[in-house]
């Protein structure tokens, strides 16, 4: 006896098969999954290092030994571009995960608790959106240094604030349903509803919502980095290529040409991978199968 399509299967099954049908988001998927891997394991593989001066070497274009040229200290371009995305992929997912666990734990709290708290903790937010991010970053960087570290916690504890809203929104649309109400008649403390009933039920929205977050993060810390807050030489991100390269287009063009290009189609792929993802759990999509 067949099942009809869908039958049986779990709401994350049923969106993953969804992702899937769409050609465009298993290229970006696919697309993420090689660049990933190139940028963590490639680097190890690499006959120089990202940080190795040749000062015998003047910048160049493509050559046999440098498929991307060199830049005006002699350093592999293909190397650097490669470590550099490391660091920016580990910046944006690392910041993401600060701002996803805080956002979804004040947003829960915020949203079940209700009242004067919610009002509370919702005006703590207002007064946080208020204040410059740069002043911020400039803030901490004057009390703790100019750490790797200090980047991604910087920028989660910034990017928190919209994943609040948007949990404390879904939160305040489940909290008066039935099998809330009747956890809370069985007995069921505060926490076990948070995270036995309310998390599973907002993952789809909080999925979309990272997804989304992690080209944001990444864009922001190449801002950062262009201005010269974040990553600090001699270490690189693609942030800091496309701001070395942009200090010598003029002379040396490939130098901002090849660490834009993958950039730009990172947080492209990125940006489909989030769309498509936001299509698979729409519950419209879901009604449909």
């Amino acid at each position: 006896m067949s099942s009809t399509p869908g039958q049986g299967q779990s709401p994350m099954r049923a969106a993953w098969r969804r992702l899937m049908r769409n050609r465009i988001n298993a290229f970006a998927l696919g697309f993420l999954i090689a660049l990933f891997l190139l940028c963590f394991i490639g680097p190890e593989f690499s006959p120089y290092d990202q940080s190795q001066q040749n000062l015998n070497l003047k910048a160049a274009d493509f050559s046999t030994a440098h498929w991307l040229g060199t830049d005006a200290l002699g350093r592999d371009m293909l190397t650097r571009i490669l470590f550099g995305g490391r660091v920016s992929l580990e910046v944006g997912l690392l910041a993401t995960a600060v701002a996803v666990t805080i956002g979804v734990l004040y947003g829960m709290i915020s949203g079940l608790a209700g009242g004067r708290t919610d009002s509370a903790m919702m005006r703590i937010v207002d007064i946080l959106y208020g204040l410059p991010f740069v002043n911020f970053v400039i803030l901490l960087m004057a009390i703790v240094g100019r750490q790797f570290w200090l980047i991604f916690v910087a920028i989660g504890a910034v990017e928190w604030l919209t994943m609040a809203r948007v949990v404390r929104g879904q939160v305040l649309a489940l909290k008066n349903l039935e099998f809330v109400t009747a956890a809370r008649a069985s007995g069921a403390d505060f926490w076990h509803i948070v995270f036995k009933h309310l998390l599973p039920n907002v993952s789809g929205p909080v999925i979309i919502y990272a997804s989304l977050t992690v080209p944001g993060v990444m864009l922001l810390e190449a801002a950062l980095s262009f201005l010269g807050l974040g990553i600090q030489p001699p270490d690189a991100s693609w942030g800091v290529l496309i701001q070395e390269g942009a200090n010598s287009m003029e002379s040396y063009p490939w130098l901002l040409i090849y660490p834009g290009i993958f950039f730009s189609l990172t947080l492209l792929a990125l940006n489909l991978l989030g769309d498509g993802l936001r299509d698979a759990f729409d519950p419209k999509s879901m009604s449909q199968q």
